[in-house]
């Protein structure tokens, strides 16, 4: 579905309930990490970038102390008072808007209620930020509904607390960032640490981004996210003990983790070593798209994808095989596993016009040995949070 029809479907259903139009229409985009998984809260860097991929939310205030939200994609609403202290309820959905709006509350005491409804072209599960492009639109949505002069970085801390508090999740700071600070054909380099951050061109000449869609999520994506987190917090903990110089992940070598090897044990000696590296292979993917060394970008997706299946443990059987079976592909530079892990998407760095093959390709393979349908989605690397300009 294109923005324009995305707009007007929203639009139209936030018409029919309101009976009038809305007075904002907001576009938040889900994301893509082309190298730099799991060091987000890791102190690390991360190269993240927004994708054509859209949550639409048409939005107006009223007079009374009411708020209704609407997610029209799911059929369902959630209604409450702005005078209520705002609690998790048990759907996931409105938790992500929730957790931004009681922060609102408390910091700016939200002056009137609002109607918001919300419609989506991002696929949900597929490890594209659609909870970060939710609660990054609500927050910009609010931000120009009652002026309370946010900056970006403030409106992604708070997408990022929302997540942490209501939804239990705790996430680093890279789906948030890259939400609202994404530009139109360039890819962040973000500093997790200080939030300093700089864009490389994302001009990929003759190749292509293509997302290969598991179409599984596995239940224990958010337990093993927050038991890596655990583990790797424990893995620094006692590297500090011998190297005390050492402040976060950044500041350790390969060869400190090695010479620990068995004072911390498996599996935290591999989240460890895992995280090393791919700090690493995050600057070196930057020098690679300055000097436009897709080789060589592809070559480092490939190592991330092998350390996120075999040190970090957080891919699954379907992802593993949609990466083993474009490995010998001629016209794929280079694959991996993106997002949290344990199903999602594959990100590929693929040559131009090959793609509709490879889908094909991938599709049957993937259908014979799995019986389940694969999603492709061909992404270009677009702008941020923005108001729509009717």
């Amino acid at each position: 579905m294109s923005n324009k029809k995305l707009i007007q479907h929203t639009t139209e259903h936030f018409e029919k309930i309101v009976h009038k139009s809305p007075d904002y229409i907001f576009l938040s985009p889900g994301r893509i990490n082309i190298i730099g998984e799991h060091v987000d809260y890791n102190d690390g860097f991360v190269m993240p970038a927004a994708i054509n991929k859209y949550i639409c939310f048409a939005v107006s205030k009223n007079d009374s102390s009411a708020c209704t939200l609407i997610a029209k994609d799911l059929n369902e609403a959630h209604k409450f008072d702005l005078n209520d202290e705002l609690k998790p309820i048990d759907k996931m959905w409105a938790n992500y808007i929730l957790g931004v709006l009681q922060q609102l509350k408390e910091k700016y005491s939200l002056p009137q209620g609002f109607t918001i409804v919300f419609s989506s072209t991002i696929p949900m599960g597929a490890g594209l930020s659609s909870s970060a492009a939710l609660e990054c639109g609500i927050g910009y949505a609010m931000n120009k509904l009652f002026d309370l002069g946010l900056s970006k970085e403030e409106i992604a801390l708070i997408g990022q607390k929302s997540e942490h508090t209501f939804v239990g999740v705790n996430c680093g700071i890279m789906d948030q960032f890259a939400s609202v600070f994404g530009k139109k054909n360039k890819v962040i380099k973000l500093d997790c640490n200080t939030l300093e951050h700089e864009y490389y061109n994302a001009d990929f000449k003759k190749y292509s981004l293509l997302l290969l869609d598991s179409n599984v999520k596995h239940t224990h994506l958010t337990s093993g996210y927050n038991v890596r987190r655990q583990e790797v917090e424990q893995g620094l903990k006692i590297i500090r003990e011998y190297f005390p110089e050492v402040k976060t992940f950044r500041d350790c070598t390969e060869i400190m983790i090695l010479g620990l090897k068995e004072i911390l044990g498996d599996p935290v000696y591999k989240r460890c070593r895992f995280v090393v590296k791919e700090i690493r292979r995050v600057q070196d993917a930057a020098n690679a798209l300055s000097e436009s060394d897709f080789v060589k970008l592809g070559k480092l997706m490939w190592e991330t994808h092998h350390g996120l299946s075999k040190e970090y443990e957080v891919s699954c059987e379907e992802i593993d095989f949609l990466v083993d079976a474009v490995a010998k592909n001629k016209n794929v530079l280079g694959s991996r596993m993106m997002g949290g892990g344990f199903g999602g998407c594959s990100i590929n760095l693929v040559e131009k016009g090959s793609e509709n093959e490879l889908i094909e390709k991938i599709s049957e393979q993937y259908r014979d040995t799995f019986g389940i349908e694969l999603k492709a989605y061909k992404i270009k690397i677009s702008k941020g949070t923005t108001l729509y300009k009717k």
